[in-house]
């Protein structure tokens, strides 16, 4: 299977900061990835460095066989690159419809085709950004990266404060996505149980290197071993009222 992403040896971080160390993988076409570790391990660092918000000192990141290095972010997006923040940051002055049209781009994702996944979002259509639950913001945030249509999507703790009927509906687009859509994903998950059921691949960083890679599956079923890399059964779930 050809490879899409290619890390290479990148060294970056914040200033004179160095969160990414030497940091290297590779990602293939349709493939998604699970990122895990604990908090502070460079897993942000990690979506932030490929979309160009970070300080890279060596290494490089390739998409599609193009050097992405120094390209600008807004760039990146253009080739193919999809990025769900953390924050969300949705644009809270406009409205729902207003939000995934700013940033449309021809191709298969359209306004209807994500009211059809987030239905709660064709509800409230007319409704500011800043009007939203944080489960709504959420839906909101992925609609509108698909709405790039992007060939890697990166999602950044997507279900974090979420009440757990949001983070459910939230989990079963990511899987739709994941399994269903040829769009590559790299997750970011503080639950590690979650994001390896959604995902092929996994990840584990520790102090901004990467010391576990393989099958998520395989993962899932060495609990012995996420205790290990991730610490006694993961992070717990939250329970935001977030919906």
């Amino acid at each position: 299977m050809a490879e899409a992403l290619v890390f290479d040896g990148v060294v970056a971080g914040y200033g004179d900061a160095v969160v990414l160390d030497h940091l290297g993988f590779a990602l293939a076409a349709g493939q998604s990835l699970a990122v895990l570790g604990r908090n502070g391990v460079g897993k942000s660092t990690l979506l932030e460095t490929l979309m160009g918000n970070t300080r890279v000192r060596s290494g490089r990141m390739v998409w599609q066989g193009r050097d992405i290095t120094r390209t600008p972010s807004y760039q990146r997006a253009r080739l193919g690159l999809g990025w769900v923040p953390q924050e969300r940051e949705v644009f809270a002055s406009l409205t729902v419809e207003e939000n995934l049209d700013v940033v449309a781009r021809r191709g298969e994702w359209t306004r209807e085709r994500v009211y059809r996944m987030f239905p709660r979002l064709a509800e409230r259509r007319q409704h500011l950004g800043n009007q939203l639950s944080g489960g709504e913001q959420q839906m909101l945030a992925i609609g509108r990266a698909l709405m790039t249509n992007p060939r890697l999507l990166l999602l950044d703790e997507p279900t974090e404060g979420l009440a757990p009927v949001v983070a459910q509906e939230v989990g079963l687009a990511i899987r739709q996505l994941c399994e269903r859509e040829a769009i590559a994903c790299l997750l970011v998950e503080q639950h590690p149980e979650f994001a390896l059921e959604l995902t092929q691949q996994a990840v584990v960083l520790q102090r901004g290197r990467i010391v576990h890679c393989g099958p998520s599956a395989e993962l899932a079923a060495r609990a012995d071993l996420r205790d290990a890399l991730l610490g006694v059964g993961g992070a717990p779930r939250q329970e935001a009222a977030g919906a």
